[in-house]
């Protein structure tokens, strides 16, 4: 309960910048609830001098006094709706907004070990359950709640004693919801993570259309997602019955109470202790208590769904964001890089990717990193942006340990292309503008897209620099991809360039343009090329093999072949003539 009650808590106070919209809200809902215990009143006197006794009463007194509870009822109940509707999607978008811009500012590493649909499914699906608890609970809560104790108050007026028998179903009530609540929070929290699963499922699916239809695995993919569905349905069906059950227990104990008064209301009667009008109206509002406590008992499914889904949220909000402890900035940067006796070890590995990496890159020197899979090269470059940190040693720019510089300082300073190249849906100019800070015209992103060698196929297109590039860049081939994020890269103009295969997806005549206008405006960076492909760094000022997870061997393409060494083994077989 004090875990709920803390939760909770932490959910209300996203409400508090909107708290003239939640008063009107409230004051909505207390007017409304006001009016309900004002019609049965009405029957009493109704009953009792306009039928029984018939002294006389108005008769435009009834009629008045019913539209007028009506009116007041409608305009309170359309005000205090609209004013939670403001509240709950004002409160909606914040915590989406909070929870996005914190996803980004995750370490990596939670990248790649969360999966991306149970993080979709927080941000978009799970979080509309939060606001549900947060608003239209609190509205049933609170209406609902000044209802029965409205009505309690005119039974306790009317007849004290048949009121007692009325509230004593409330403890059993109470009793009914308490023991409900923990199963439903349960049911509830495991149902958002198979959600999250079940977004998982169908964005892999959609991802990789190309890969099921080639293999055939639509029975592989189907059997998958109707696993996934029919467990989700199997705690949507556990949680209905826990919720279920608390309705009909409730409606029970409501009609023993209803029984037992009319019998006690029957036996006054025949002492003359009541009147018929003061008997209609006790049974009036009586009945009309069903409805609030039915709502009442009802409230507790979705409460419990919004405070399992309020976990879940608080949960990727309580993640520690990637770490930014360096206090220096760079200014211009010359681009001199350092690595110390770096060491890097992933979690679970058995042995370290990186052992003891000694390297000096120059100012504007293009150095080459090539070896086997699995050697360390891609491990070495991630490093650089502080991706990941060094558990070992340490790594200099311009002879200020990066450690030190801020991560918008540091990153600042590089450029990157990798093999896996990310575009968004946007269009060409966005994709190549993006995330520069500085105001960038079209004449500079037509020099970066020239460079690029994809100037020409840009200008054949029908929107041109408008033309959108789609989901994760599907218009365009593989290789005008690359090439789109290589201008990207250029345009940023960093003093230190990384490129991770950055020429993997193209063809031998586009590879040697790009590979042309590359060396062309590596001139005077820092660049780093993580390459298979040794045509591809031929003339580099330096390559460097490594291999598990060590520098073996250094030097400029001529020298290594002369060598004999690992480089001219691996040189040998890449371009040994076929069978």
């Amino acid at each position: 309960m004090t875990n709920s009650l803390a939760i909770y808590r932490r959910l209300m106070g996203y409400t508090r910048p909107y708290l003239r919209g939640f008063v009107l809200a409230l004051v909505g809902m207390v007017v409304a609830a006001g009016t309900e215990p004002l019609f049965p009143a009405l029957m009493k006197p109704l009953l009792d001098r306009g039928f029984v006794d018939k002294t006389g009463i108005e008769l435009w007194y009834v009629p008045a006094g019913i539209i007028g509870i009506f009116v007041v009822r409608g305009l309170a109940t359309f005000t205090s709706n609209y004013a939670l509707s403001w509240v709950a999607n004002k409160v909606l978008a914040d915590m989406r907004r909070e929870m996005f811009a914190h996803m980004l500012r995750l370490p990596p590493a939670d990248f790649e070990r969360e999966a991306s649909g149970l993080l979709i499914s927080k941000i978009v699906f799970e979080v509309g359950n939060v606001t549900v608890a947060a608003t239209r609970v609190l509205t049933t809560v609170v209406r609902d709640s000044i209802v029965v104790l409205g009505l309690l108050g005119w039974l306790l007026y009317l007849n004290w004693k048949l009121t007692l028998v009325a509230i004593a179903l409330i403890p059993v009530i109470a009793l009914v919801v308490t023991v409900f609540s923990r199963r439903m929070r349960d049911l509830n929290r495991r149902s958002l993570e198979h959600t999250g699963e079940l977004t998982r499922v169908v964005e892999e699916a959609v991802h990789g259309y190309k890969v099921i239809k080639v293999f055939g695995a639509y029975q592989r993919e189907t059997t998958l997602f109707g696993r996934t569905v029919e467990r989700l349905r199997g705690f949507a069906m556990r949680s209905a019955i826990a919720s279920g059950a608390t309705v009909p227990i409730t409606q029970l104990c409501a009609a023993v109470a209803v029984a037992v008064v009319v019998s006690i209301a029957l036996v006054q009667s025949l002492d003359n202790q009541t009147t018929v009008g003061g008997f209609v109206s006790f049974i009036t509002a009586m009945l009309m208590l069903l409805a609030p406590l039915k709502h009442l008992a009802d409230v507790n499914g979705p409460l419990q769904r919004g405070l399992a889904a309020a976990e879940s949220v608080f949960e990727l909000l309580d993640q520690a964001a990637e770490p930014d402890t360096g206090t220096r900035r760079l200014g211009a940067c010359r681009g001199a890089l350092r690595f110390e006796q770096v060491r890097f070890g992933y979690p679970g590995a058995e042995r370290e990717a990186l052992r003891g990496i000694d390297l000096e890159v120059r100012p504007g020197e293009l150095v080459a990193l090539v070896g086997g899979s699995g050697g360390g090269k891609t491990t070495l470059v991630n490093l650089l942006p502080r991706f990941i940190t060094p558990t070992a040693g340490r790594i200099l720019l311009d002879e200020v340990p990066i450690a030190e510089l801020t991560l918008a300082s540091l990153r600042d300073q590089i450029a990157l292309v990798s093999q896996d190249i990310v575009l968004f849906n946007d269009t060409v100019r966005a994709n190549v503008a993006f995330g520069t800070a500085r105001p960038v015209d079209d004449a500079e992103i037509w020099a970066a897209l020239e460079r690029a060698a994809l100037a020409a196929h840009v200008r054949s297109l029908p929107g041109g620099l408008d033309e959108p590039v789609g989901e994760r860049g599907a218009r365009l081939s593989g290789g005008q991809r690359q090439r789109l994020a290589i201008a990207r890269a250029l345009l940023k103009n960093a003093p230190v360039l990384l490129l991770d295969e950055a020429t993997s997806a193209l063809d031998t005549h586009t590879e040697r343009e790009v590979q042309d206008a590359l060396e062309r405006s590596m001139a005077g960076r820092t660049t780093l090329v993580i390459a298979h492909r040794l045509s591809t760094v031929e003339r580099a000022d330096r390559i460097v093999v490594i291999e598990g997870g060590r520098i073996i061997e250094q030097g400029r393409h001529a020298e290594l072949i002369a060598r004999d060494g690992p480089y001219a083994r691996l040189h040998r077989v890449q371009f040994a003539p076929a069978a």
